[in-house]
């Protein structure tokens, strides 16, 4: 049994929101000179609620985001906390359900345990200027890799190119964890199954964005929690959707319009890019990119006709599909799920 479960970059992108509204809280709470804490799942023993790199945030107020457990162990440690029993002055290593009874009092599997790192975070400068780091990251979409050194109470952010495995050194006292952008739905056109599409997609965490430079149609666009930008589908998306964070798909209708995000969509590294339209309109599609240079291999990363063959008629009964597809293609799921809906049709 091991000891540590590293996430897979499928389970990371998950958790980037989480990640996000964790340290913008630490954020609002050291900018207003609010002491706080930090703490990061580093290791489980058994099945655990909360993999491995999730984030708690905390308060001497009682205030919680975040989550290590979805049990009593946030109650705990706030209470450990508060009294000064824990990470009073310097980070910590911390370990709950040692015993197969204090397992139980927390909510943990039977001979399970939560190994956690709690992090003082004070209103000072190196730890304001070191959150501010963080904060400007995750806002630019770009990976963060986050040091913490026990021994030596340092803590050090660079920059890197893509997810890495939370990494915990017992030895050296050593915490290495990347942070990264929220999971993020780009949709071109600001139409009726695009709006469905956002409003089931802010319910999965994702950071929406649509784009469309007919600016009548964002004007009828009423979704809450949505970014709406007015331009040209190949800009934007060069500008803030080339990363393997990022699902693209092209919902206008409108080949002048959807062929120039596709085109550039193509070339990124988006995990999904897909486009509406019947089996007609995308072999014609494809024939038009082709004749636009684009190579066969980008022309096999698109999904079109878009979604799941449920049998989708209906606006929001296309949104379900296309969603269907995204998570599976996300969780390496496709063909499984084609050859449930397969069965279930033969059935």
């Amino acid at each position: 049994m091991e000891l540590l479960k590293p996430l897979s970059r499928e389970d990371a992108r998950a958790m980037h929101a989480v990640d996000e509204q964790v340290i913008t809280k630490i954020h609002e709470w050291l900018t207003g000179d609010n002491p706080c804490w930090l703490a990061t799942v580093i290791g489980t023993w058994g099945s655990s609620p909360r993999p491995v790199g999730s984030l708690l945030g905390c308060d001497s107020s009682g205030h919680i985001v975040g989550s290590l457990s979805g049990g009593c162990v946030e109650d705990d440690l706030l209470e450990k906390l508060v009294r000064g029993e824990l990470a009073r002055d310097t980070a910590q290593f911390f370990t709950y359900g040692v015993s197969d009874e204090e397992s139980e009092k927390f909510g943990l599997p039977c001979g399970g345990s939560l190994r956690i790192v709690i992090e003082p975070m004070r209103p000072e400068a190196s730890f304001k200027n070191h959150i501010d780091t963080l904060c400007a990251a995750l806002g630019d979409r770009r990976h963060v890799r986050r040091t913490v050194d026990l021994s030596s109470r340092s803590m050090v952010a660079v920059d890197v190119d893509h997810y890495e495995p939370l990494t915990w050194d017992e030895q050296r006292q050593t915490l290495t964890h990347t942070y990264g952008p929220q999971q993020q739905l780009f949709i071109i056109g600001a139409g009726t199954v695009s709006q469905y599409l956002a409003t089931m997609a802010v319910s999965l965490d994702y950071a929406i964005t649509v784009c469309d430079p007919r600016e009548r149609m964002l004007e009828d666009f009423e979704v809450d929690g949505v970014k709406l930008v007015c331009d040209m589908p190949d800009d934007a998306i060069r500008a803030m959707a080339s990363d393997s964070g990022s699902a693209i798909v092209a919902l206008t209708h409108d080949p002048r319009i959807d062929d120039m995000g596709l085109m550039e969509a193509l070339k990124t590294e988006a995990f999904y890019v897909g486009a509406l339209g019947s089996i007609r309109t995308s072999k014609n599609r494809r024939e038009r990119l082709r004749e636009l240079e684009v190579s066969e291999a980008e022309l096999d990363r698109l999904h079109a006709p878009i979604g799941l063959a449920i049998g989708s008629k209906t606006p929001p009964e296309i949104a379900i599909a296309i969603l269907a597809e995204i998570t599976a293609v996300k969780s390496n799921s496709r063909q499984t799920a084609l050859a449930q809906l397969d069965a279930l049709g033969a059935g």
